[in-house]
């Protein structure tokens, strides 16, 4: 079987762990159009919410973290973040969450 045109660039070898099991219609065509991929087939991830936040103490400073839900993510995809991390890849979102 060969790989979509879209996925060309993709080697058309996997290793077995890659593999599930088809629980769908084998002649279901699966879209590809939902994620945008780059020529190095990268795709770009935005945060849309912040789900919790928590504050680490330590013996010299106190850093704030946010469980972040990125677009194309189920919000049990959350993942931690922190805010400078934040502030310096994504400067206005913080500020958008706190109006």
């Amino acid at each position: 079987m060969k790989l979509h045109e879209h996925l060309s660039a993709i080697h058309n070898v996997f290793h077995v762990s890659q593999l599930k099991k088809c629980l769908q219609v084998p002649d279901k065509v699966v879209e590809i159009s939902d994620v945008d991929l780059e020529p190095d087939l990268t795709y770009s991830e935005h945060p849309i919410k912040i789900v919790d936040q928590q504050e680490r103490v330590t013996r010299r400073k106190t850093t704030k973290f946010y469980k972040v839900q990125w677009n194309k993510h189920s919000e049990d995809e959350a993942t931690w973040e922190s805010e400078e991390f934040l502030n310096s890849q994504f400067p206005k979102f913080l500020e958008s969450c706190k109006s």
